[in-house]
């Protein structure tokens, strides 16, 4: 436990004195806008093209693994928004806010930090496939569903849709990574030691601009969805990536292990940028986020713990 505790405070601490810090000094959000930018188009882009150039092309090329993570996924979605829908009789788009934030985990601010921490750089790879394919179509799915229940839609709408997802600073850094490696081009030292800078601060900034965010959103409901929501997201999502990942096989062990530590990841802060931006269930969805990353010190905790101890099968 003592392992554990060492690899998750640090982690949590940078949430915490973001936290801290939002709740002392006041600023507007408007004041977060030049970090996120920094951390979005720079530091993490940064990241994953690191990561994914210096790995041999014959270790991404796994797209059976990333099917399969999307599968296990958007079952979790669906499953959610079938309970929301036909059980609780909420409207399509609130439902689909409900189903997102039992299925879209923080992935981009937490992913990365502490795959890397917990499992090593061999980590590397699936944490930046499943940041990016997962990514790609969560900014294709959600938007699709929400202007489909509003009434709109036409070749503009899919136009947009497409251009956000395939030019999103991840995926296009990620490609980029993709292509180095595959041609084995030498990138020259001094734009490698920037890229290296870049990827050094990206989970410190990220973990502070993301303890910044959650103190800086509405929480004043409380849903009665977060019931079966927070345990959906921080028990079932790994639960289920992990059946399905076992039943197909085949996999490193790490990948598995990769895989389901991203699934168990708290609520994405996303989810209420989504919320927001179609102006349903928002304040809901940040007392969500809220509710879950708190809830995910004990279970990413318990869930390092069977995975430093060997308890679970891989």
């Amino acid at each position: 436990m003592a392992d554990i505790l060492a690899l998750l405070f640090p982690f949590f601490g940078l949430i915490v004195i973001g936290f801290g810090a939002a709740k002392i000094f006041r600023h507007p959000e408007e004041g977060t806008a030049w970090l996120n930018i920094f951390i979005i188009y720079a530091a993490l882009p940064a990241l994953f093209f690191k990561l994914v150039s210096r790995t041999p092309f014959e270790q991404l090329t796994r797209l059976d693994f990333v099917s399969i993570d999307i599968a296990a996924t958007y079952s979790v979605f669906l499953l959610l928004f079938a309970i929301g829908y036909f059980w609780k009789k909420n409207g399509v788009r609130e439902t689909t806010i409900q189903a997102f934030a039992g299925s879209y985990g923080n992935i981009g601010y937490m992913g990365p930090g502490l795959a890397l921490l917990a499992l090593g750089e061999e980590a590397a790879v699936p944490v930046a496939l499943i940041i990016c394919f997962e990514n790609a179509l969560h900014f294709i799915v959600a938007p699709t569903v929400m202007a489909t229940a509003g009434g709109g839609g036409g070749r503009s709408l899919i136009r947009h849709i497409l251009l956000r997802a395939l030019l999103h600073p991840f995926l296009v850094a990620t490609a980029l990574g993709f292509a180095v490696s595959a041609s084995g081009f030498a990138v020259p030292q001094a734009f490698n030691r920037l890229v290296d800078y870049l990827a050094q601060a990206a989970a410190p900034c990220a973990l502070f601009a993301m303890g910044v965010t959650l103190a800086l959103r509405p929480f004043r409901r409380v849903p009665t969805e977060i019931n079966y929501i927070v345990p959906a997201k921080l028990i079932l999502h790994p639960l289920v990536v992990y059946l399905f990942m076992m039943a197909h096989g085949g996999f490193d062990p790490l990948w598995v292990k990769a895989a389901v530590l991203m699934a168990a990841l708290p609520t994405a802060t996303n989810v209420f940028v989504i919320a927001r931006q179609y102006g349903i269930w928002y304040e809901r969805a940040s007392a969500t986020i809220l509710i879950s990353t708190v809830a995910s010190v004990a279970t990413l905790g318990v869930l390092l713990a069977l995975i430093g101890a060997n308890a679970i099968p891989f």
